[in-house]
This record gives structure tokens, C-alpha cells and sequence, in this order.
């Protein structure tokens, strides 16, 4: 390992993020170095044109089993982007940039916004999001703390 790579922080496979820019105190993201791209689980997206750029409108579902919790959400589109997923299947996805906090850091990503439901995570943080800010340790999770769980009250 060279010197410079020992300075940064570490992460594991998987971690508690917060979004920011809408709102979204904690959600379960994958750090995945073999996907490029971030994405986020989203639904009722609709394009819409604002101040002669085009924009998206969406639904975060960041709870996964959960869907109780919503955020409404809008971006400003960076682009249109063909995405192969897991299964090989290539969907056209809008990018957005957004803000993301992990271990304190807060810092813009790129991020496609896609139907995850039936993933195991309801984010995906690809490795242009962590590349030069963080070392991934594969072996281990929640290095950044995991969020207080409400005392379940006795029936």
C-alpha cells in the first residue's frame, strides 16, 4: 500500500449513508467497487422541463421491507445513460448529482435513479463515489456507526 492511499479513510461493504440535498436522514447503501455508477431506488419518476433544463421528479423508498417512508424529490437531469445491471439487462436511466454524507464527509456524486425493489439494498454506492475519498474493507460493515433503532414498547 503506498503512502498516499494509508490516509484514507475506511469504509466497508456495506454502510449508512444520508442524502442531504432530500432530506433522507439514513439509508442502507452497498459499496460496490464493480459497479461504475451510484443508483438509487426510485419511483413515480417524471421528466419535466425547468428553466430550459430538463429535470426529474421521483420518490425515494429509502427503507428496504418499508415502504411507509417516502421522500419526494426533484433533480436537475446531468444526462440519460444506458446502464447494464446485475443480470445483464441494459435500461436507459436518468443521472442526477447529489450530495452524500458518510463518515462525516459530505460530498456530490453522480447517481441513476432506478426501480431496486427487488434488490438487496435500496442504494448501490458505486466506485466513482468513493474513488480518491475512501479504502474499501470488504470484511467488514457499518464503520461510519449504524443508526439508534426505536425500543420496540412490550404489548
Amino acid at each position: 500500500m503506498n503512502s498516499t492511499n494509508s490516509q484514507l479513510p475506511i469504509i466497508g461493504w456495506r454502510e449508512w449513508v444520508k442524502l442531504p440535498d432530500f432530506e433522507v436522514a439514513r439509508i442502507k447503501a452497498k459499496v460496490d467497487s464493480g459497479a461504475r455508477s451510484s443508483s438509487i431506488h426510485t419511483t413515480e419518476m417524471e421528466i419535466f422541463e425547468k428553466d430550459g433544463r430538463e429535470w426529474v421528479r421521483f420518490i425515494i423508498l429509502p427503507h428496504q421491507k418499508n415502504d411507509d417512508k417516502t421522500y419526494e424529490a426533484e433533480a436537475a437531469v446531468l444526462e440519460m445513460r444506458n446502464v447494464k445491471s446485475s443480470n445483464g439487462e441494459v435500461t436507459l436511466r436518468p443521472v442526477i448529482v447529489a450530495n452524500l454524507q458518510i463518515l462525516g464527509q459530505v460530498f456530490p456524486i453522480e447517481m441513476t435513479l432506478a426501480n431496486r425493489y427487488d434488490m438487496g439494498f435500496r442504494m448501490l454506492l458505486g466506485r466513482e463515489a468513493f474513488r480518491g475519498r475512501f479504502l474499501v474493507d470488504a470484511g467488514r460493515s457499518y464503520l461510519g456507526g449504524r443508526p439508534k433503532r426505536k425500543k420496540k414498547r412490550p404489548q
